[in-house]
């Protein structure tokens, strides 16, 4: 019998809800651009539900089980012995999210030889060895757009979090101080800055507009110039590289995909190019930014502050550097998990796989690898290569 993999972080420690906050979702009908939202014939889950962990299954086991798959869902997934090697041999089909995300090297992809399909609940697939896949013909896809405004949202709180001094200011009051100097020491109005966006896709550009009513000045630089009614409406400043764009920012969010052109990015070298007291905002991929090189410019002063909730690899070790460095806002990878995201992730996934079983084509926008070459977003966003280099280094987080 043919197998799924679903690849998903575990539960609350207090266990799977029985409830929630709220009653509802707000419900969608189009993305900003008129892209429709996710169209599956069916979905078997109540919007606003916690799909995402074990648990929740992306509310998939019903449907496949009704197509003659078995479902293994796991959140053990990192180390020789883990759930998901012992069952790669005779998998059909391995889905899992950015979040916590299986790490698809050329090695696994060798060992699932029956492997035909990899589905990203999510956006970015940097996570699968894209080369390896067109190598084998095995077909990659994601869910497009259906976290890009969730992870906007979550940059703008990031940058108004850094700016404001906001988290220590937050921790006076848990310690039951009222130490108003120590809160302020470090808070800027954010009105005036230069804020600049590498990358100006979904996400980026959604970034833009929403930082302009707070009356910033707005830069950005990406492979594909933005249209000039679009640079006219939001007043933005172009910049041909990166480099030509730090140097005049305040603030800098990362927006753009990990491929090998992107990786490290953020060294020491561009770092050091930046303003002195500039601010990083990163919800693209941990890999783009060079661990130590963050580190250091932080403890010397040269970035003031540094947030974001992706790290390499996932789950980051727990001595990973990022979690005890100064004047950092990070997350776990939260900031496309919302309970709204995970709706339209859930039934993105059951539309790729409607497709795949019905024999249909799978939307164009969805497609990351197809027919042995990258199709699709991917061939607007990455480059051939891998980016998995390391991975195995997210087996640490159990020890």
């Amino acid at each position: 019998m043919a197998k799924v993999i679903c690849v998903l972080y575990d539960d609350p420690v207090g266990g799977y809800p029985k409830s929630y906050a709220r009653d509802d979702v707000p419900k969608l009908e189009r993305y900003p651009d008129g892209q429709t939202l996710p169209t599956p014939k069916k979905i078997d889950f109540k919007p606003g539900q916690l799909l995402g962990s074990v648990s929740g299954e992306l509310g998939l086991r019903k449907f496949l089980e009704k197509q003659g798959y078995t479902l293994v869902v796991t959140s053990d997934k990192d180390g020789k012995d883990s759930t998901l090697d012992r069952e790669l041999p005779d998998a059909e089909i391995v889905i899992s999210q950015p979040f916590w995300p299986a790490y698809m090297t050329a090695e696994r992809i060798a060992k699932a030889k029956k492997l035909k399909l990899i589905i990203t609940a999510g956006i970015g697939s940097d996570h699968t060895d894209l080369q390896a896949a067109m190598e084998r013909g095995v077909t990659v896809a994601e869910v497009t757009y259906c976290n890009s405004i969730s992870v906007s949202e979550h940059v703008v709180m990031m940058i108004l979090s850094l700016v404001r001094n906001y988290i220590p200011s937050y921790e006076w009051v848990i310690k039951k101080g009222w130490n108003i100097a120590d809160c302020v020491e470090r808070s800027y109005d954010v009105e005036g800055m230069n804020v600049g966006t590498v990358a100006a896709g979904r996400i980026g550009l959604a970034v833009l507009k929403r930082m302009k009513p707070f009356d910033v000045k707005l830069h950005y630089t990406d492979r594909h110039r933005l249209p000039k009614e679009v640079e006219k409406e939001l007043n933005l400043t172009y910049h041909p590289d990166v480099e030509s764009m730090v140097r005049v920012c305040d603030v800098v969010t990362i927006n753009c995909p990990l491929h090998p052109e992107t990786e490290n990015l953020f060294n020491e070298k561009l770092i050091n190019k930046m303003k002195r007291g500039a601010y990083i905002v990163n919800t693209a991929r941990g890999k783009i930014c060079d661990r130590d090189a963050i580190a250091r410019a932080l403890k010397s002063g040269q970035l003031a502050g540094y947030a974001g909730d992706v790290w390499f690899p996932q789950p980051a070790p727990k001595d990973h550097p990022w979690r005890t460095m100064p004047h950092h806002g990070m997350t776990p990878h939260i900031s496309g998990s919302s309970l709204s995201a995970q709706a339209r992730y859930a039934a993105g996934t059951r539309e790729i796989l409607e497709c795949w079983f019905d024999n249909r084509p799978i939307r164009n926008e969805y497609l990351i690898v197809d027919g042995g070459k990258l199709a699709g977003v991917g061939a607007h966003s990455y480059s051939a290569g891998n980016a998995t280099g390391g991975s195995e280094e997210a087996a640490r987080f159990k020890k």
